[in-house]
C-alpha cells in the first residue's frame, strides 16, 4: 500500500544519494552535508516510531493525578453540608462563585495533563523541523557561488571570483544533487508530522517545504541556464 512515508525507503534513498555525491564529488563540502543528512534522516525514521506510540507511563502518570483531583473535588463535595432553609443567599453566590472558579481551575490542570504527552512530542519535532531547515540554508549556501554564467569561455574572473574547476557536466550533477538533497529534507519533514497530527507542527512543516521548495526552484533556472549555455554553437 502506497498510503504513507516509509522511513526505511527514505533512509535508503538517503545512503545512496550520499554514495552518489562522494563517488563524484569525493571529500567535498556537499559530501559531507550529505552524511549529515543522513543522520537527520536516521533520527526521523527512530522519532517517527517514537511518535507513532503512546507513551504509557506518561499517561498512567496523568491518569492517577486526575483520579487525585476527582477524589479531593468529591471529597470537597460530601463535606458540604447544604441547608437549604437556613442558608443565606449571599452565602450561597459565594459559594457558588468559589465552587466555579474551583471547576475553572481543575479543568485547566486536567487540560494541562493530557496535554503534555503532546507537548513533549510538539518540542521534539519542532526541534527537529529547525534542523532540517538549517539543512536547508546550508545547502543552498553550497550552490550560491556555482553560476552557470561563469563557465562561458569569455567570461572575465576576478581575484576573488570563486575557482571554477569543474566541467558544465559536473556543474549540472552538482545542482541536481542539490535539489535532491533539499526533496530529501522535506520529506522528512512530511514524516515527522505522519503520525503526530498537531497544528503547531502542520505549520512548520508547510513552512519547510514552502523553503525548500523555493530554493529548489533557483537551482533548476541554474540548471536550465547551463542547459542553454552548452547547447550554443
Amino acid at each position: 500500500m502506497y498510503r504513507s512515508l516509509d522511513p526505511s525507503r527514505i533512509e535508503d534513498t538517503s545512503n545512496l544519494l550520499r554514495l552518489r555525491i562522494e563517488e563524484r564529488f569525493k571529500e567535498s563540502g556537499l559530501s559531507r552535508v550529505a552524511h549529515e543528512l543522513q543522520i537527520l534522516v536516521a533520527e526521523a525514521a527512530q522519532s517517527n516510531n517514537w511518535l507513532r506510540r503512546p507513551n504509557l507511563w506518561l499517561r498512567s502518570a496523568v491518569f492517577f493525578c486526575i483520579s487525585l483531583m476527582g477524589l479531593a473535588l468529591a471529597g470537597m463535595v460530601s463535606r458540604l453540608d447544604l441547608q437549604m432553609e437556613s442558608i443565606q443567599l449571599l452565602d450561597f453566590l459565594s459559594a457558588v462563585e468559589a465552587a466555579v472558579n474551583d471547576l475553572i481551575f481543575l479543568g485547566i490542570g486536567i487540560f494541562f495533563l493530557i496535554s503534555w504527552e503532546s507537548r513533549i512530542k510538539r518540542k521534539k519535532v519542532l526541534r527537529a523541523i529547525h534542523e532540517l531547515r538549517s539543512m536547508a540554508h546550508i545547502i543552498d549556501m553550497h550552490q550560491l557561488t556555482k553560476d552557470p554564467e561563469k563557465i562561458k569561455p569569455h567570461a572575465v574572473h576576478t581575484p576573488s571570483s570563486p575557482r571554477r574547476v569543474m566541467t558544465p557536466y559536473e556543474l549540472t550533477r552538482y545542482l541536481d544533487y542539490c535539489s535532491e538533497m533539499l526533496a530529501l529534507i522535506s520529506k522528512v519533514g512530511a514524516l515527522y508530522i505522519q503520525n503526530f497530527d498537531d497544528p503547531a507542527t502542520l505549520r512548520a512543516v508547510d513552512e519547510l517545504e514552502n523553503l525548500t521548495t523555493g530554493l529548489s526552484r533557483k537551482i533548476w533556472q541554474k540548471i536550465m541556464i547551463l542547459d542553454r549555455i552548452m547547447s550554443l554553437p
